[in-house]
């Protein structure tokens, strides 16, 4: 299983056509039934694309086929991570008060006059099927990425200012547990099949292993180089770990949470996001402001078999749960990279709102 809306299991093997729970709406005292909403696509690698724009604050949404922008919604201030729900009918965004600032800089340097509104830093939750914001969950100061537990009835939640990782109840928006980290906690990713939570912090660059209920510590693996996300193979027997300062991808042995290689990216890159093929042959890493690309990594040598050219500093990356397409998310050139898998090259360049962060994949809802 993964911790992104759809495993790779699942993917292939699900028909993506099924029809959730009805709603009832209430109308001169009479109830009437409405068609619930249906969700589709998949079989011919149609989904909709979410694409987190930092600067924007909103959320453009793709069309995986068209390449089309198909809907924005305002998600609140400075969205960064996001998650669709496992029904895939909501979306959850990370929003943030804090500035946005350049990698490794102090908020208050940066901008040591701003007034900080903590209320906007939460969790917002998205309708898919109106469009509309429903509400936000306080989880903190400064939430960056988080991931949801398998249930979807928690929020493991990284908040960059406190450096902590805390969780809460989705329903009744109240904290169950938090835990001390080191500074500039990012990623949140959930094991694909064991009860551990993978935290990357950015200083002094490491990953603390938890307990996703408890917050209590299982590991902690000492990387230095400025750890940014991860993505497991498709045994969950390793994870992949793109180092921004180094700059490299560590490969790190789950079972005894060691480093057993370390494969070098070629200067100047600075690697970003990751995500990896549903076979797990092949790892995808974008290569930051320096790169403008993403490198294609081969698993078992670990050597870099292709660059495929992007925009401008692309960030956030995801993968087709069909394995055909790859976006980007390029902050500097505020649009979205579509690669094609097969062929190793950009096939559209789609724009969307200011500094697009983060890539979310998920069906497509119909009212």
């Amino acid at each position: 299983m993964s911790i992104l809306p759809f495993s790779r299991a699942a993917s292939r093997t699900v028909a993506w056509l099924s029809i959730f729970v009805g709603c009832a709406l209430y109308s001169w005292g009479a109830t009437v039934v409405l068609p619930a909403p249906v969700k589709v696509g998949g079989e011919n690698g149609h989904y909709h694309v979410y694409v987190s724009n930092e600067g924007a604050g909103d959320i453009s949404i793709i069309d995986s086929k068209t390449h089309d922008v198909v809907r924005t919604i305002i998600a609140g201030k400075r969205p960064r991570g996001l998650r669709v729900s496992p029904d895939g009918q909501l979306l959850y965004v990370a929003t943030s008060a804090s500035p946005r600032t350049e990698p490794g800089a102090k908020n208050e340097r940066a901008a040591p006059n701003a007034v900080v509104d903590r209320s906007a830093d939460g969790i917002a939750v998205l309708d898919l099927v109106t469009g509309k914001r429903v509400k936000q969950i306080q989880v903190g100061p400064d939430p960056a990425e988080f991931t949801l537990s398998r249930d979807g009835l928690r929020l493991i939640v990284a908040n960059a200012n406190s450096a902590e990782v805390s969780v809460w109840d989705v329903a009744t928006e109240k904290q169950l547990a938090t835990a001390r980290l080191s500074a500039e906690p990012i990623s949140v990713q959930l094991h694909p099949t064991r009860d551990e939570v993978y935290i990357t912090c950015g200083k002094p660059g490491a990953i603390f292993v938890l307990n996703p209920e408890s917050g209590r510590q299982i590991a902690k693996v000492e990387l230095g180089g400025r750890p940014r996300t991860l993505v497991f193979s498709a045994d969950g027997t390793r994870a992949y770990v793109p180092l921004e300062e180094t700059p490299e991808i560590a490969v790190i042995d789950l079972n005894t949470h060691a480093v057993v290689k370390t494969v070098k990216v070629p200067a100047p890159v600075s690697p970003a996001g990751a995500a990896i093929s549903g076979d797990g042959r092949e790892v995808y890493v974008t290569t930051g402001r320096e790169g403008n690309g993403v490198a294609v990594i081969d698993a078992e040598t670990g050597k870099i078999v292709e660059r495929v050219a992007t925009g401008m500093r692309p960030c956030g990356v995801a993968l087709t749960p069909d394995g055909s397409l790859l976006f980007t998310a390029n902050a500097e050139s505020n649009d979205v990279s579509v690669i094609s898998v097969k062929s190793r090259k950009e096939v559209a360049r789609v724009p969307v709102g200011k500094a697009p962060w983060g890539v979310a994949i998920g069906p497509i809802i119909v009212p």
